[in-house]
């Protein structure tokens, strides 16, 4: 019959590091696998985001300017028929918020994705909605530099979502920001 080993601690400190280094380059391994198809969905759907909040073009352009990720949409001739921009802040409840912008050639917001969002269920995730063509605190068709794109509370033109002002507030600033940059790009 084969002997126990005994307790001691360097006998616990070596079982513990051998099942750590285990279930390490198991981890590391199942990372491996994983990675890419991550990127390829977070991809996916940066792709589809774009399609949606663009008018009907037949080129892209991506540009990048001052960080923020930018696709110019251009007609057959070349013409710009509008950008969308990726943009994000900290400045959410839940923290960070991603935020794909469509802008026309005019500078009108035409259609924007959340791409991320930690916000709470039933309140501020509600932004994806919300601030649609058919929700209270609309933005579409509405042209920052015409529009006060900031919450009534704060004197602005924009409903916020109730219950998430601050919530409200980031996607506002994340819209604003993108604004910023479409300036950039005419």
């Amino acid at each position: 019959m084969a002997k126990k080993a005994q307790s001691t601690l360097v006998n616990m400190l070596l079982s513990l590091t051998a099942i750590a280094l285990v279930a390490a380059a198991a981890l590391a391994a199942l990372n491996g696998v994983t990675e890419e198809p991550i990127a390829q969905a977070q991809q996916a759907k940066v792709d589809e985001a774009i399609s949606a909040v663009l008018p009907t073009y037949d080129k892209l352009e991506a540009r990048d300017i001052d960080g923020a990720k930018c696709n110019v949409a251009l007609d057959a001739e070349g013409n710009m028929v509008g950008a969308a921009i990726e943009v994000g802040n900290d400045k959410g409840f839940g923290g960070h918020l991603q935020v794909m912008v469509g802008f026309d050639k005019d500078g009108n917001v035409y259609g924007y994705r959340m791409l991320e969002t930690h916000e709470t269920p039933g309140l501020g995730a509600k932004a994806d909605q919300w601030f649609q063509k058919d929700g209270k605190g609309c933005v579409i068709e509405k042209n920052p530099s015409l529009v006060n794109m900031t919450v009534k509370k704060d004197g602005g033109d924009i409903d916020a979502i109730s219950g998430s002002t601050i919530t409200s507030r980031a996607f506002l600033l994340a819209v604003n920001d993108a604004y910023a940059v479409f300036k950039k790009i005419q």
